[in-house]
């Protein structure tokens, strides 16, 4: 059964999700993020992500208080993302609660640093960030594309030991326009052992179904959810 991942991402201390990463096309879809994240508990999930798009922009961890106040409020396993840039940030994730933490920038920029704490924290807590644009990676909030390609990109890191990936596919993201599935399945022809996190652009339950059937192993969804057009009491939680 594919693992069921809603996503809180956060600005400004509210709930939002943007378009392709955009900064400028912004929704808020809730002003207190531990409520909704005590919501998705009470629904029935285990799960959680929480995007710090501040921290992704300004390129240090920002939104630590909310991280608490969620870890704090809920039982939920939360990974974290957005602004992880030194040992620093990474620290102050862990100890504000998060379970897991997901670092894309520095895999690219500094190889050497994400692999340190990939055997220091080890693979079951470091989630390795792929976000891909023209099948490119992308870095530092979606803003610079990096000359890595994807799936070189990947062999170097599950030759590390990365077990756990989120991938998403940038085009997609906040656009309701369906999944890449494609991209996801290439990624486990080619390395079927891993935790593979699909990300961008799921637009309903069939989406989820259709991941599903393909064998990608867990899918992180926001904008749908928030705009009524998934069906929880459907889902397999």
């Amino acid at each position: 059964m594919i693992e069921l991942i809603p996503a809180i991402d956060i600005i400004d201390g509210q709930c939002v999700r943007l378009k392709k990463g955009d900064y400028s096309d912004k929704t808020v879809y809730a002003s207190d993020p531990t409520a909704v994240a005590k919501a998705f508990e009470r629904q029935g999930f285990r799960r959680l992500h929480v995007v710090d798009l501040d921290g992704a922009r300004s390129r240090h961890i920002v939104n630590t208080s909310i991280l608490r106040s969620i870890t704090e409020a809920t039982n939920l396993v939360v990974d974290f993302g957005g602004g992880i840039k030194t040992d620093a940030d990474i620290e102050e994730a862990f100890r504000c609660g998060a379970s897991m933490v997901t670092v894309g920038s520095v895999a690219v920029t500094s190889p050497t640093l994400f692999s340190r704490w990939l055997h220091k924290y080890g693979p079951e807590r470091i989630i390795l960030g792929a976000d891909v644009r023209d099948g490119k990676v992308s870095i530092n909030g979606w803003k610079e594309d990096s000359s890595e390609s994807l799936l070189p990109f990947l062999r170097y890191y599950v030759e590390e030991g990365v077990t756990h990936v989120l991938c998403t596919d940038i085009s997609r993201d906040g656009m309701l326009s369906g999944p890449s599935v494609e991209l996801y399945s290439e990624v486990m022809r080619a390395y079927p052992s891993l935790h593979l996190i699909a990300s961008g652009g799921v637009s309903s339950n069939e989406d989820i179904e259709l991941l599903q059937r393909r064998g990608i192993p867990a899918v992180v969804f926001g904008k749908a959810y928030y705009e009524g057009r998934i069906d929880v009491t459907r889902l397999e939680i």
